[in-house]
């Protein structure tokens, strides 16, 4: 196991009814004019915005709000985000909604704090020193970043998607009520599953030797999605079901189960040019790449993929022939992805292959390679996308 740093100082506000308290939580942590900054049309329709709204009105929190956060969140409503704070004298926001809405609200918490153009933040010309303070009110279990220092946002202009991650971004409070999830669509529902499998999985193959401990951690997340996943698509209303998949979500995410450990994350970033380009569910393009990258890299650990193969899907170890318990263990996962009802190639995701040079183009990869499992170079990434293009049960 590696040294390693373990910060990770959010309040988990957890149960039904919990956003009633969203003011008295905003107060607690210093909060006195907020931006609540929330997606589409579902959150008030719900009654959800009305909710916090009158909490912080009993808490005698001033606020404003800016709707509108798209899936893969832009930076062009961050860039109102900042002005609007800017201009209101927001000193705490409020994201209310799921992973798109959480990291565009972070981009605005670190831009709002600097002088330059935030997406300094996401190209490596600056870091972020100072953000405001945000919280949470979670309706989707996903993207994990109720809990995370992640952020990844798109640029409009050539549809450019990064990430960064920096410990002041992460959330002071995070309310998680699984009530609040059950209205979410099946498909919805199931790209969040996918994500938070593909968050646990990018900690999960690592060259770190002797890391037992998270390895556990890991299975015991991926073995909770692989019963709820289905359970949930099958009974939306199921209320522990629905806990059970929240909490994993922070969980597969919070980085608990990846400390001490090398990390992947290629995965991640190959469906990144797929949504940026195709303006895809995260969800979908991770089912769609992440079993085509474990069908292009497990012979550089055969036995690690058993160990999932065995561990997580149940295969039964070969030992005459281990490459055949890695390869089942793929193939069960890509069929359980399947049987959530996700995409699993190209065609169903709604991607061309005519357009794999491009995405690998737009990986910025030229002459190197990307570090993680297995080291890739442009050749690698071009198989994985066409590995994905071609991908069947």
């Amino acid at each position: 196991m590696e040294n390693f740093n373990f910060y990770s100082p959010t309040e988990f506000v957890f149960g039904k009814g919990r956003a009633a308290e969203t003011g008295s939580f905003v107060k607690k942590y210093g909060g006195t004019k907020v931006l609540i900054h929330y997606g589409g049309g579902s959150a008030v329709k719900s009654g959800l915005i009305g909710a916090v709204k009158k909490s912080l009105d009993e808490a005698g929190i001033a606020y404003c709000e800016l709707g509108g956060v798209q899936p893969n969140p832009r930076d062009t409503l961050v860039y109102k985000g900042i002005d609007l704070c800017r201009s209101e004298g927001v000193d705490f926001i409020l994201a209310v909604g799921g992973g798109s809405v959480i990291d565009s609200s972070k981009a605005i918490a670190a831009g709002v704090c600097y002088d330059g153009d935030f997406w300094d933040f996401f190209t490596g010309i600056a870091e972020v020193k100072n953000a405001l303070p945000l919280a949470v009110v979670l309706t989707i279990a996903a993207a994990g970043s109720e809990g995370s220092r992640s952020c990844v946002i798109t640029k409009e202009d050539g549809m450019l998607k990064r990430g960064i991650g920096y410990e002041i971004l992460r959330s002071k409070f995070s309310i998680m009520d699984p009530a609040l999830t059950q209205t979410l669509p099946a498909y919805q529902t199931a790209c969040g599953c996918t994500d938070i499998m593909a968050h646990v999985f990018e900690r999960y193959f690592t060259n770190t030797k002797e890391v037992e401990i998270t390895d556990r951690l890991c299975e015991a997340v991926l073995l909770t999605m692989v019963k709820e996943a289905p359970r949930v698509i099958a009974d939306p209303d199921n209320y522990d079901a629905r806990a059970n998949i929240m909490w994993a979500g922070m969980v597969a995410h919070n980085n608990i189960v990846g400390v001490g450990r090398q990390q992947d994350w290629n995965s991640h970033g190959l469906e990144h040019e797929l949504s940026g380009l195709y303006d895809v569910a995260h969800g979908a393009g991770l089912a769609v790449i992440m079993p085509s990258w474990m069908q292009y890299v497990y012979k550089h650990n055969v036995l690690r993929f058993c160990q999932m193969a065995t561990r997580v899907f149940g295969c039964q170890m070969n030992f005459e022939n281990p490459e055949a318990t890695a390869v089942e263990g793929i193939q069960r996962f890509r069929s359980f992805l399947h049987g959530i009802g996700m995409p699993i190639n190209f065609a169903e995701l709604g991607a061309k292959e005519e357009d794999i040079p491009a995405l690998v183009e737009k990986l910025g990869i030229g002459d190197g390679k990307l570090g993680g499992f297995m080291e890739l170079d442009k050749n690698d990434v071009t198989e994985i996308y066409r590995i994905a293009a071609h991908a069947s049960l």
